[in-house]
């Protein structure tokens, strides 16, 4: 598993989107037990916030310790790090399995194979995530050249499943049909800036040519941006459910 995120874990927590309410509502509705849920990638631990209040208790993993340092905080979560691939769970230890906006990263054969030990016979695994950000036409543009024109070589080779709505990983499971979901929310422009500032491959272009890409766009979103406030975003969420074959 790479770790792209452990620089300036404390902005990751600042400007990431989280998940809609509907999801947590979904899983409340869709799963029988609630003992213990494993949240691996946890990041920032948004996920493993929201699964505190349904399990009685949360197991949140990560390769980078900056991002646990700076995790939000539960009496029943359970932080460590450790990698996806190799853990210290016990066998049939877990009635969730989540993996948010991770599993891209992660060799998928090993991880699995954690997955199959870990969870239990009627346990659920899901993988989550979002794509790239709508706001209008007219800005959309000015991101979408940034993404894939600006940037777009610097992308690790694993964003491609996120680009590919993540139906292209291998999911071993018996696949359950699930709702599309989305995230909207209201930003500030700075707030959108600090956001793609996070980008892995934004880190990447800053490591290579020793300058910030997101300077090239700022005058121009600006001018698209207009006076007002905030603006609406529109996350399109990528999940996938599945059960033990």
């Amino acid at each position: 598993m790479k770790d792209n995120f452990s620089e300036n874990a404390n902005k990751y927590r600042s400007y990431r989107p989280v998940y809609p309410n509907e999801f947590y509502d979904f899983l409340k509705n869709n799963l029988h037990n609630f003992e213990r849920a494993w949240d691996c990638g946890t990041g920032n631990g948004q996920v493993a916030k929201e699964l505190s209040t349904l399990f009685d208790e949360v197991y949140a993993t990560d390769i980078s310790q900056a991002q646990l340092d700076n995790a939000y905080q539960a009496d029943n979560i359970l932080y460590s790090c450790q990698p996806a691939e190799q853990t210290f769970f016990h066998e049939n230890f877990f009635d969730l399995i989540v993996v948010a906006q991770a599993i891209h990263w992660f060799d998928f054969d090993l991880f699995y194979n954690e997955v199959k030990m870990t969870l239990k016979p009627e346990g659920v695994f899901i993988i989550i995530g979002y794509n790239l950000l709508k706001i209008n036409a007219e800005i959309d543009g000015v991101i979408n050249h940034f993404y894939k024109e600006i940037i777009g070589a610097y992308w690790d080779a694993e964003r491609k499943y996120i680009d590919e709505a993540y139906q292209t990983i291998p999911f071993p499971f018996k696949e359950e049909a699930v709702p599309k979901f989305q995230y909207q929310t209201n930003w500030s422009l700075e707030h959108l800036i600090g956001y793609l500032k996070t980008w892995s491959a934004v880190k990447h272009y800053i490591k290579d040519k020793g300058s910030n890409p997101v300077d090239l766009i700022t005058e121009e979103l600006t001018v698209k941006w207009g006076n007002q406030a905030t603006r609406e975003i529109t996350f399109p969420i990528l999940f996938r459910m599945g059960r033990m074959q």
